[in-house]
């Protein structure tokens, strides 16, 4: 007999939520994840859109409640970082702390922060470079810096700094945002904000320090300096699904192929959250996925 039922990689929205059904099913649980427990969640000042919260709850508070009531009803949690699953007549998890045995697996290990690729960002990571406006914004009080992205994250961002930074830089590779009406017009509304279009980071300057970003027109190939003290890099997500690719289908961007039922192309292996091909990737359908999972789980090992 496997030593847990049910192992849970990945410990956002999905992850806790197939822990909660799993434990709430009688399923000897375990979730492991190698970060903060609440995923990409926790770093959201204020979600607004999910159900039964009419006034919005930080991702921080969310994320901490769903914590809560899953280990209520037993579900065991450990920090590690999974290095692979084995398919076998059991489902091997490898960790950096050691191996587990399961009877099933679900896989929620949801996306990380894309990055520019360009000089001098890895360097200055920590030093100027965020990838978390919530994070590391009140780091850069009074400060004048740069958000690149025209996405959701990107203006949530850019808001989120107009409140600490007396000015605000949003360079966009493009001549108009992708951002939902609403925030675009709170944006164009906030005088600490101003929009650099058509426009790209080419190098990322500064000796130990951000102080500057190098500029290109993409249409113009212009080039300039922008002098800031901060970038928060805004430009996507990409799934952390690399310790699976000689395991499971996948799509050519990475995403875990399933069925309606959460199921992989591997018997007893299932994936929910922003890991798995999907079109909408909020909190509230990585909540249904995960929950889906893990009652496919439930009826993978009793069938």
């Amino acid at each position: 007999m496997a030593e847990y039922e049910v192992v849970i990689i990945g410990g956002g929205p999905a992850g806790l939520t197939a822990g909660l059904y799993a434990s709430r099913s009688g399923l000897r649980s375990l979730l492991l994840e190698r970060g903060v427990l609440g995923g990409q969640m926790v770093n959201a000042r204020l979600v607004e859109n999910y159900p039964g919260f009419p006034g919005g709850i930080s991702g921080f508070d969310l994320g901490s409640a769903m914590h809560q009531q899953a280990i209520r009803y037993g579900l065991e949690t450990r920090v590690t970082e999974v290095k692979r699953v084995v398919a076998g007549q059991t489902l091997g998890v490898v960790t950096s702390e050691g191996d587990c045995d399961a009877g099933s697996v679900i896989i929620a290990t949801g996306s990380e922060y894309s990055k520019l690729g360009v000089p001098g960002e890895e360097k200055l990571v920590g030093r100027g470079v965020s990838y978390c406006a919530t994070c590391d914004g009140f780091l850069f009080r009074d400060q004048e810096v740069a958000v690149v992205g025209g996405g959701d994250t990107a203006i949530s961002d850019a808001l989120e700094l107009s409140q600490h930074c007396k000015k605000v830089y949003v360079i966009h590779r493009r001549a108009q945002l992708r951002a939902s009406q609403v925030l675009q017009e709170q944006a164009f509304s906030q005088p600490q904000i101003e929009f650099i279009w058509d426009t790209v980071v080419t190098e990322v300057l500064g000796d130990g320090q951000v102080d500057s970003l190098a500029l290109r027109n993409v249409k113009t190939g212009e080039m300039s300096r922008l002098h800031v003290g901060g970038i928060f890099v805004a430009v996507g997500l990409k799934p952390n699904s690399r310790c699976f690719v000689d395991l499971l289908d996948l799509t050519e961007a990475g995403h875990i192929i399933t069925d309606g039922e959460m199921g992989t192309s591997v018997k007893g292996i299932f994936a929910a959250g922003d890991i798995r091909h999907k079109s909408v990737r909020q909190i509230s359908t990585a909540v249904g996925d995960g929950a889906t999972a893990a009652m496919s789980a439930f009826r993978y090992l009793r069938g």
